[in-house]
């Protein structure tokens, strides 16, 4: 923690810190504002100004005569439509960055050829990456691409560019599939995200395709406590 950010920045990072880890939970009551001026050495107006900002960004909510408590503030992406995670991250005003785990070319299981709809033991295309909002664990993106229709896709330089953003320019989408589960993952799985394999986790299974060509499968693993997705619909009447 720089020394250098004003006093009340410091304190919004430590109870950030509390909120993101998910050592505090949605309904936890956060120190008051006296507990916190004598713990970092401040006015309580400046501890005032920490906590009313996270208000303000949804992070908090205040109950007059009872105290201050953490909101259920999580990731939200829309169930219907297909973004890119950088993009999401970035218009909550966060910073995205990314950890390529794998990049490489591999025969198709069972379950990866049923999924992409190639035959079994055909090459295709495998990405592993763990996306991260403000270097919290976001969601970790298991991608297969068929190699067929996105030739160049392992020559992307995945620290600048989603896999998203690379199969939108070269296969536009005209048709997604979703299925949604609430899932325990494996040990390895919950190590990456950064939680226990108790956890529960929202898993999105999302098939994409480019006119009538089935381009690409992928197994999207979301912190359950982090994140939620939205659904809505207009209909006529």
């Amino acid at each position: 923690m720089s020394s250098k950010l004003p006093l009340y920045l410091k304190i919004q990072q430590h109870l950030l810190a509390k909120i993101q880890t998910g050592e505090w939970c949605p309904q936890h009551q956060i120190p008051p504002e006296e507990q916190l001026a004598r713990d970092f050495g401040v006015s309580r107006m400046t501890a005032n100004k920490a906590i009313r900002d996270l208000v303000t960004q949804g992070y908090l909510i205040r109950q007059a005569g009872v105290g201050t408590f953490v909101t259920d503030h999580k990731a939200e992406s829309s169930l219907l439509e297909v973004h890119n995670i950088a993009d999401e991250i970035r218009s909550r005003g966060h910073q995205h960055d990314c950890l390529v785990v794998a990049a490489e070319t591999c025969n198709a299981d069972d379950e990866v050829s049923m999924r992409l709809g190639v035959r079994l033991g055909t090459q295709v295309f495998h990405t592993l990456i763990l996306h991260r909002e403000d270097g919290v664990a976001l969601q970790l993106e298991d991608r297969y691409v068929n190699r067929r229709h996105v030739p160049n896709y392992l020559n992307t330089d995945f620290q600048h560019h989603t896999p998203n953003e690379v199969l939108v320019a070269a296969c536009p989408i005209t048709v997604v599939e979703h299925v949604v589960e609430a899932v325990l993952v494996e040990a390895a799985i919950a190590t990456l995200l950064g939680i226990n394999p108790q956890d529960p986790c929202l898993q999105l299974i999302r098939r994409t395709w480019s006119k009538d060509q089935l381009i690409s499968y992928a197994r999207l693993s979301h912190p359950g406590q982090r994140y939620k997705l939205r659904s809505s619909m207009h209909t006529g009447g």
